[in-house]
C-alpha cells in the first residue's frame, strides 16, 4: 500500500512540474511578443543586437527573419537564411550554384547578392574545370593552346592571365602556340631558323638561350655572328673571309680547324706568338716568311727548308742538335758548310779543300773519297805533291817521290815511253834524262846498243870523208878529245 502511495505521489509531482514548465513557456512567449509590440521600429537600432542591417537587409520586413514574433535564436549566418534548407529567406541558393563551402561572404556581399565581383577560390569545393567549362564560368578560349584540363598547372586564383606556364601538359609543338598570335613568337631580330623552337629554347625560360642548335639555323654563320645578333669576329681575329665554317664548327667555337686558304695576310701577321703560335725559342734564325719552310697542313712537320730565308750560318743549325751536323765519318774541316755543300742537296758537294785540316790521303783513301787507282804510279808521296785541289788532272809530277824506276811508268802505257826514233840502249831513263826536264839529256853512251853511225848520221861539214866508225877517232867522253890526226 505504501509503495503504491509513493508511486502515485511521484506521478502527481511530475505532472505538476510539466504543467508549471508549460505555463512558464507560455508566459515567456507572451512577454517577448508583448516586448516586440512595444518596440518602436522607427527608432530601434538593430546594430545593438550584434547584427547591423545594411544593404537589402534594411528593407526586409522583420517577420521575414523573426517568424512568429520570436527574436531570440534568429540565424545570423548567410547560409542559415539563404541556404538550400532555409525556410525564412526569400532568396535561396539555386541548384545551379557552384559547389562551395557555406561561407557565402567569401564571394557575396550584403549590398547586392547577385553582383558577384570576387570569387574566393579557397571556398570552392570542385576542380577548376567544374566551373571554368565555358558554361558556369569562362573556360578555355578558342585560341587557347592544346593542353590538359588541369588549369592550376598554369593559372592561379589571384589572376587568370598571370599564368606560370607548365609546358609538360602541352600536346602540340612550340610553334603551334608561339606563332606571334596565340603566344609570343619570333621577333623581327630573330635569326633565320626553322620553327622547332625547342632546339634552342627551353620551357623554363624562353628568352635565356644558352644553347643553339646550329642544325636548325637556315642562314650562314656570318648572318648571325656579325657582332650584333651574335658574337662576331673579335678585334684580334686574323684577316679572313666571312665563311666561319671553313675553320670553326658548331660544337665548339674555339676548337678551330684552320683553313689557311681564306687568309688574306701572310703567316707572320698571325703566327707572331700573340694571335697564333709563333717561332719558339729554339727556332733557327730566319726571316718571317713562314711559308718558305712550313705548310698550312702541318706547322710542325717541316720537310723542306728554304736556306735563302736562313739568316745564320750553316753550322748554327747543322750542329747535330738543331739539325743534322757532321757525321762521325766526315772529313776534318772547318764549320763553313757552304764552302762545299749547297742548300739544294746535301750530298751534292763542291769540294773546297782550303777548309780541310787533314792530309789528302786522310780522305782520298779509296773509302772516304777517291784514292789511288790500280794504275797509279808507285809512290809514297802525299797527293798534293803532284795534284792540286782545283783539278785532279793534270798533275805536276814530283819524281822524287816515285818509288819505282822510270821505265815502270814511262813504258808507253802508264806514261810516255821511248819513242820509235829513240836510240837503241839498255839504259834506264835516268841515265840520260832528268825529272826536271825530259828533253835535257845527259847522254851515257855506255848502254847504247848500236854503232855510233846508227845515231850520228849527219857529220859536220868540215869532217873528212871516211868510212870508218866514229869511235875509231872519237870517244864518248868528249867528241873532240882524242882525235887522231893521222
Amino acid at each position: 500500500m505504501t509503495t503504491i502511495t509513493t508511486i502515485a505521489r511521484s506521478f502527481f509531482c511530475a505532472r505538476q512540474c510539466v504543467v508549471v514548465a508549460g505555463i512558464f513557456a507560455i508566459i515567456s512567449t507572451l512577454s517577448i511578443a508583448v516586448s516586440a509590440q512595444n518596440i518602436d521600429l522607427q527608432t530601434f537600432d538593430h546594430s545593438t543586437t550584434g547584427f547591423p542591417l545594411d544593404g537589402p537587409h534594411q528593407g526586409v520586413e522583420c517577420d521575414s527573419c523573426h517568424t512568429r514574433g520570436i527574436f531570440q535564436g534568429t540565424p545570423r549566418t548567410c547560409v542559415q537564411c539563404h541556404g538550400s534548407n532555409a525556410q525564412s529567406a526569400s532568396s535561396i541558393i539555386p541548384l545551379t550554384h557552384i559547389k562551395v563551402t557555406n561561407d557565402c561572404e567569401s564571394c557575396h556581399t550584403s549590398e547586392h547578392w547577385d553582383n558577384v565581383t570576387r570569387i574566393d577560390h579557397s571556398a570552392v569545393v570542385g576542380s577548376c574545370q567544374s566551373c571554368h567549362n565555358g558554361t558556369t564560368a569562362q573556360g578555355k578560349s578558342t585560341p587557347h593552346p592544346k593542353s590538359s584540363n588541369s588549369c592550376v598547372d598554369c593559372h592561379n586564383t589571384n589572376a587568370w592571365s598571370d599564368a606560370q606556364f607548365d609546358h609538360s601538359s602541352i600536346s602540340g609543338n612550340c610553334a603551334s602556340c608561339h606563332n606571334g598570335i596565340d603566344a609570343t613568337g619570333k621577333n623581327t631580330t630573330h635569326i633565320n631558323s626553322t620553327n622547332v623552337c625547342e632546339d634552342c629554347h627551353t620551357t623554363s625560360s624562353f628568352e635565356n638561350v644558352t644553347r643553339v642548335d646550329h642544325n636548325a639555323v637556315l642562314g650562314t654563320c656570318s648572318s648571325c655572328h656579325n657582332g650584333t645578333v651574335a658574337e662576331g669576329k673579335s678585334a684580334n681575329h686574323i684577316a679572313s673571309s666571312n665563311t666561319c665554317e671553313d675553320c670553326h664548327n658548331t660544337n665548339s667555337w674555339d676548337d678551330a680547324k684552320f683553313d689557311h686558304a681564306s687568309v688574306t695576310g701572310n703567316c707572320s701577321s698571325c703566327h707572331n706568338g700573340v694571335d697564333a703560335t709563333g717561332k719558339n725559342t729554339t727556332h733557327i734564325n730566319t726571316t718571317n716568311v713562314c711559308e718558305d719552310c712550313h705548310s698550312t697542313s702541318s706547322f710542325e712537320n717541316v720537310t723542306r727548308v728554304d736556306h735563302n730565308a736562313v739568316l745564320g750560318t750553316c753550322s748554327s743549325c747543322h750542329n747535330g742538335t738543331t739539325a743534322e751536323g757532321k757525321p762521325a765519318t766526315h772529313i776534318q774541316s772547318g764549320d763553313t758548310c757552304d764552302d762545299c755543300h749547297v742548300p739544294n742537296s746535301w750530298s751534292d758537294v763542291r769540294m773546297d779543300h782550303s777548309s780541310i785540316t787533314g792530309s789528302c790521303s786522310s780522305c782520298h783513301n779509296g773509302t772516304t773519297a777517291t784514292g789511288k787507282n790500280a794504275t797509279h804510279v808507285q809512290t809514297a808521296a802525299d797527293c798534293d805533291s803532284c795534284h792540286s785541289t782545283l783539278a785532279w788532272t793534270p798533275a805536276s809530277f814530283d819524281h822524287s817521290a816515285v818509288s819505282g824506276s822510270c821505265s815502270t811508268c814511262h813504258n808507253g802505257v802508264t806514261a810516255e815511253g821511248k819513242p820509235a826514233n829513240h836510240v837503241l840502249s839498255t839504259n834506264q831513263c835516268d841515265d840520260c834524262h832528268r825529272t826536271s826536264s825530259w828533253s835535257r839529256v845527259s847522254f851515257d853512251h855506255d848502254a847504247v846498243l848500236g854503232s855510233c853511225s846508227s845515231c850520228h848520221t849527219r857529220p859536220r861539214k868540215d869532217h873528212p870523208n871516211t868510212s870508218q866508225e866514229c869511235n875509231v877517232c872519237h870517244t864518248t867522253k868528249d867528241w873532240d878529245d882524242g882525235v887522231d890526226d893521222d
